[in-house]
């Protein structure tokens, strides 16, 4: 299986350049960073550190970051994606728990779960905490099935999903923070085989600026598929 690993980035500089020298050799055939139009130097910071970069020209969220990426993957002919935060909340060394079950045909879609024994988080604050197992639980409540953790984005997937026209990534209302939601409801609610795995998440220690989510707005924009697709407002 040939396996391309998927980051957005937003002006992460050295944190993006940490992170992907955490992959260990071989993990994946290529690591590619999409750069969400940052501001800063992260993009020739990784590049002079021999890392892919695919620049975009605006700044639109993960989910277009994303969706870059894995319309570059199926070009190079990818047959799983890995998806991770570029920030270092995710640690390379667990990919295998995600691949793992695509590789031995046990999942199609794997999702990386905090809240699983053998899981784990560090320095997140309290108010996250709590607001991913509200989110959790609606997510659980509109699947029908029990989802652990509703809100992590490290996950691996297999491309023949994203080649279904059912799952159609490419509607603009998914721009931003909707894809990644939308994603995982989907490749549940049409039967792909989708399985939780155990991952740890650290947060950065002592800062606020732990996430580029908006209050709100952004929150809405990631909870909405949800209710949307249950209600069969969008497909």
């Amino acid at each position: 299986m040939k396996i391309l690993a998927i980051g957005p980035m937003y002006n992460e500089g050295e944190r993006a350049v940490q992170t992907a020298k955490r992959f260990p050799p071989g993990l994946v055939d290529e690591i590619v960073i999409v750069d969400d139009a940052s501001t800063d130097d992260s993009p020739r910071i990784l590049r002079d550190h021999g890392i892919t970069v695919i620049p975009q020209k605006n700044r639109s969220g993960p989910g277009t970051a994303i969706r870059t990426g894995i319309e570059y993957g199926l070009k190079k002919k990818a047959d799983v994606f890995v998806v991770f935060a570029t920030n270092g909340k995710d640690n390379p060394e667990e990919i295998p728990r995600l691949v793992d079950p695509i590789r031995e045909n046990r999942a199609d879609f794997v999702q990386g779960s905090r809240y699983l024994d053998g899981g784990g988080w560090q320095h997140m604050p309290f108010h996250r905490i709590w607001g991913i197992k509200v989110f959790t639980a609606l997510f659980s409540l509109f699947m029908m099935r029990r989802i652990t953790d509703g809100t992590s984005g490290f996950r691996a997937f297999r491309a023949s999903l994203v080649q279904d026209p059912r799952i159609n990534l490419w509607q603009d209302w998914l721009e931003g923070y909707p894809l990644e939601t939308y994603f995982f409801a989907q490749a549940m609610r049409l039967g792909y085989r989708v399985l939780e795995v155990p991952v740890h998440k650290t947060y950065p220690s002592g800062k606020k600026n732990y996430t580029k989510m908006k209050p709100f707005l952004d929150w809405w924009n990631y909870f909405k598929p949800i209710p949307y697709l249950a209600l069969g407002i969008r497909k």
